[in-house]
């Protein structure tokens, strides 16, 4: 996987854990082409839940992604939604590795005129990239009877 840091220029993509930051991330939204038009910034950031809806301590995350269409979706996301009215930049960028709880797994950014504006988009951000991008979650936890195991998280679903 070639994950490895993004230029800054790029609204878009996967990073390996720990090559990319929330200040490279608040460079990249400042230096976007019509940032001058922004008044506002909203940023979301993805952490590691500590327990699942059944009250099972989570351990840690692994997360993979098909890398080639993972980028390919996070960016046609950004590029939709900077057609919105009054929005300047979007950008996602959502790591791959393994990860403890509350590690950080995303980052989702909007800038644009209002405030008003940018709150309903990057709620859109969030859903369709949690809905269309290939990222692939393995969960490894302990149960509330102490016991260990791991999934990925497609394969709960489907069981």
């Amino acid at each position: 996987m070639s994950t490895g840091a993004k230029s800054v220029k790029s609204s878009a993509g996967l990073h390996q854990k720990g090559t990319f930051t929330l200040g490279d991330l608040i460079k990249s939204v400042k230096s976007a082409p019509h940032f001058d038009s922004a008044g506002a910034v909203v940023i979301f950031i993805g952490v590691v839940r500590g327990e699942t809806e059944k009250l099972e301590k989570v351990q840690k995350l692994e997360l993979e992604a098909y890398e080639e269409k993972a980028n390919q979706v996070l960016a046609t996301i950004c590029e939709d939604l900077k057609k919105k009215q009054g929005i300047a930049d979007v950008q996602i960028h959502h790591m791959v590795g393994e990860f403890e709880v509350s590690e950080e797994l995303v980052y989702v950014a909007v800038a644009g005129s209002h405030r008003q504006q940018l709150f309903p988009v990057l709620e859109e951000a969030v859903e369709r990239y949690k809905k269309e991008a290939p990222i692939f979650k393995k969960e490894h936890m302990k149960t509330s009877k102490g016991r260990k195991r791991a999934y990925w998280k497609t394969e709960k679903n489907i069981c």
